[in-house]
């Protein structure tokens, strides 16, 4: 049996992560990144990355593949980047091939001045 964190430590050593800065140089680079917030409804309702998409962690297996083709760049976040690496890890099971958390999630993303709306 594994614990919770044991599963997020899993998840994260199968897939990329990318930093709040790495993110935020993608955006100034103009670079085609689809942000999917995996946060619920009510921590979104609170602030979120302009033109994210947002689809919570219980229901991206359900929903992702009919809002994002799985050849796009997406970059996921949550509140701290944990939750994001779940998704992550299950929508490259699903077949996306270029997908990546940011990691500090969007705490780590105010912490650098990135734009909420």
């Amino acid at each position: 049996m594994k614990s919770g964190l044991e599963l997020i430590n899993d998840a994260k050593s199968r897939i990329k992560q990318v930093t709040p800065e790495q993110v935020a140089e993608m955006q100034r680079r103009n670079e085609e990144v689809v942000l999917l917030d995996c946060r619920d409804g009510p921590e979104v309702n609170l602030g979120r990355i302009p033109g994210a998409i947002h689809i919570s962690r219980g229901n991206v297996e359900t929903k992702v593949e009919a809002i994002i083709p799985r050849d796009a760049h997406v970059v996921i976040y949550c509140a701290s980047g944990n939750r994001s690496a779940l998704v992550a890890d299950t929508m490259q099971q699903m077949g996306y091939s270029n997908v990546a958390s940011m990691s500090a999630g969007i705490r780590g993303w105010m912490e650098i001045g990135g734009d909420v709306e």
